[in-house]
C-alpha cells in the first residue's frame, strides 16, 4: 500500500492542476477547465485560486451572478487579493451593476495603487454611468502607470468623442494602435470617430473592423464571396443581409435598388417584421430572416453597401421616399384620424432596451426620454399626439402626464408596414433615436429627431439637418442628459407649426 501523500506533495498537484485548468481555459476548453476547478472545490471547498478561476470560467461563459458568488467566497479567503476585487467588479459591471463595480475597483486600486487595470476598469463603469470626465481621469491614471495601455486609450478615445472631443478621440485611438497595432476596436472606433466628422472615405474602410470587434459573434459565413463593390454582379444573384437593428436596415435598404440598377438579381434578407413593407421596393426579392435563402453567388452585409458604392457626403443616396406604404392601409388611418382636427403628431420616446447587450442598454438609457419629457406638448392647442410607442415603454401611454390626451392604436400595427401606413396619415413624427426616425426618414415624412449628446455617427456632428433624411431636422442635447433644453426647442417649433396652415394629411 502506498503511503498517503504528504500535504505539501497534494499541494503541488491541485496547483499543477490549476496551472493546467489555466491553460485550457486560455484555450477555449471552459468546460474541462471547469470540471477541474470543481474536482479541488470539492476537496478544498476553500481554495482560493480554484475559486478566483472558477469565477473566470463563470464570467467567460456569461453565468455572471455564479461568477460574482465565485469572485466574492474568494476575497473573504483573501480579502487583501487586488485581482479577485477587480475580478468581482468586472462581472458586475457586465451586470450593468456599475456602481457596485466601483466599490470593487476602489478596494482594489486602494490594496494595489500601481494597479492600472483597476483603474482601467473604473473608468469603463464612470463612462457607463455617465460620468464621462471622472473616467478620464481614471484612465489617464491608468495610462500614467502603463504607458503602452492600448485599451486604456481606445476607451478614453471613446469617452472624449462621448463629450464631442473627436480630435482628441482620433489621437487616442492612433496612440492605442501604436501600442497594439492589431487591435480591432480601436480600428473600429477610429472609424466611427470619422463618420460622425463627415469623412465616410476614411470612416466607412475602418468601420469594417466591426467584424472582428463588437460584432465579432455576429458575423455571418458564407461560402460565396463576400462583394464589396470590388467585382462584376450584373447577371449574378447577391444576398443583401441586415446585421443589427430594425433602424440600421431601414437606412441601408436604400441601396438594394442600386445593386439591382448594375444587373443583378437581389434577394434582400431581413427580419420577419420588416418583410411587407420592404417587399414593396422594385427589383428586389425579400426573405425573412431564417428562412432557407435561395441560391446566390454572391452577399454583402446591408452596412457595407456605402463602402461598396464609394458614398461621400456628396453622393449618399437621398432621394425619398425610397420606401412606400400601402394605399389602402394609409386610406384607413387617414379616415380614421379625420375626426381628430389638429397637426397629428407622432410621438416615440424610448428605444429598445436589448436586455442581454450591456453596452446597448447603457446606450437606451442615454437615447430614452420616456413619455413624461413630453409633457410641455399638452399645453399646445390644435395638437393630436398619436403614439407610435412598441416594446414595454409603449405602456406609458395609458397614463400620460397631466393634461396630456394620447391616441394610442399601436396594438394594431402588427409590423413595420402599418407602422409606415400609419405615419403617413400623419402631419409629423417626433422621436428619439429609433427605427422610427429612420422610417418616417426613408418615407420623407417630416421627422424630428431627438438626440442625446453623444449621439450616432450617422447623426454626424455640428448638423441640424441629415443627408441621408432630407424630412429630417435635428435636436440634439446641449450637454450630456439634458433633455429640457431640447423639449424647450421642440414646444417652440411645434409652436409655430399649430399655427400654420391646414395639415398635409387633410389637404390632399
Amino acid at each position: 500500500m502506498n503511503p498517503p501523500a504528504s500535504p505539501a506533495a497534494v499541494a503541488q498537484d491541485i496547483a499543477k492542476a490549476l496551472e493546467g485548468a489555466r491553460a485550457m481555459h486560455h484555450a477555449g476548453r471552459s468546460s474541462e477547465a471547469e470540471r477541474v476547478c470543481r474536482r479541488i472545490l470539492a476537496l478544498r471547498p476553500g481554495h482560493f485560486v480554484a475559486l478566483n478561476l472558477l469565477g473566470m470560467i463563470c464570467a467567460a461563459t456569461h453565468r455572471l451572478d455564479e461568477a460574482v458568488r465565485c469572485f466574492r467566497a474568494a476575497g473573504r479567503i483573501n480579502p487583501k487579493a487586488a485581482l479577485v476585487h477587480n475580478n468581482e467588479g468586472s462581472a458586475l459591471a457586465m451586470l450593468g451593476q456599475h456602481e457596485a463595480a466601483l466599490d470593487c475597483f476602489e478596494r482594489a486600486a486602494t490594496l494595489e495603487p500601481a494597479y492600472a487595470e483597476a483603474f482601467n476598469n473604473r473608468g469603463n463603469s464612470l463612462a457607463a454611468l455617465n460620468r464621462h470626465g471622472e473616467a478620464i481621469a481614471a484612465y489617464d491614471r491608468a495610462i500614467t502607470l502603463k504607458p503602452d495601455y492600448a485599451e486604456a486609450f481606445n476607451n478614453r478615445g471613446v469617452a472624449l468623442r462621448e463629450l464631442d472631443r473627436p480630435d482628441a478621440a482620433l489621437d487616442d485611438y492612433a496612440r492605442a494602435l501604436r501600442a497594439r497595432p492589431d487591435y480591432t476596436d480601436a480600428q473600429m472606433n477610429e472609424g466611427l470617430a470619422r463618420l460622425a466628422l463627415g469623412d465616410l472615405e476614411a470612416g466607412l474602410p475602418k468601420f469594417e473592423y466591426r467584424w472582428q470587434a463588437t460584432l465579432r459573434a455576429a458575423r455571418r459565413s458564407f461560402p460565396q464571396p463576400l462583394w464589396l463593390g470590388d467585382a462584376e454582379v450584373a447577371g449574378r444573384t447577391i444576398l443583401l443581409h441586415a446585421e443589427q437593428g430594425f433602424g440600421d436596415t431601414l437606412q441601408f435598404c436604400r441601396y438594394a435598388p442600386l445593386v439591382a440598377a448594375l444587373g443583378a438579381k437581389v434577394l434582400l434578407e431581413v427580419p420577419r417584421e420588416l418583410v411587407r413593407l420592404l417587399s414593396r421596393m422594385p427589383h428586389v426579392r425579400t426573405v425573412a430572416a431564417g428562412e432557407p435563402l435561395p441560391d446566390f453567388d454572391l452577399h454583402c452585409p446591408l452596412m457595407s453597401l456605402p463602402l461598396a458604392f464609394g458614398t461621400t457626403l456628396a453622393t449618399i443616396p437621398a432621394e425619398v421616399p425610397y420606401l412606400d406604404a400601402e394605399p389602402g392601409l394609409i386610406a384607413s388611418w387617414r379616415q380614421r384620424l379625420a375626426v381628430l382636427p389638429g397637426k397629428r403628431v407622432g410621438l416615440t420616446w424610448a428605444g429598445g432596451a436589448r436586455p442581454h447587450q450591456f453596452h446597448a442598454q447603457a446606450l437606451d438609457r442615454r437615447r430614452s426620454i420616456g413619455l413624461a419629457g413630453f409633457a410641455g406638448l399638452a399645453t399646445l392647442p390644435g395638437l393630436v399626439l398619436v403614439s407610435l410607442q412598441k416594446g414595454p415603454p409603449a405602456a406609458e401611454a395609458r397614463a400620460p402626464p397631466s393634461g396630456m390626451v394620447m391616441h394610442d392604436w399601436t396594438d394594431a400595427l402588427e409590423d413595420f408596414a402599418d407602422t409606415a401606413a400609419l405615419i403617413m396619415a400623419l402631419d409629423l413624427v417626433i422621436c428619439v433615436d429609433t427605427a422610427v426616425a429612420h422610417l418616417a426618414g426613408a418615407l420623407g415624412k417630416p421627422v424630428w429627431v431627438l438626440n442625446r449628446f453623444d449621439q450616432c455617427w450617422r447623426w454626424l456632428r455640428g448638423r441640424h439637418d441629415s443627408p441621408w433624411y432630407p424630412s429630417a431636422r435635428l435636436f440634439r442635447q446641449p450637454v450630456p442628459g439634458d433633455w429640457d433644453s431640447v423639449m424647450r426647442e421642440v414646444v417652440t417649433g411645434l409652436r409655430d407649426l399649430c399655427t400654420a396652415g391646414p395639415t398635409a394629411s387633410t389637404s390632399s
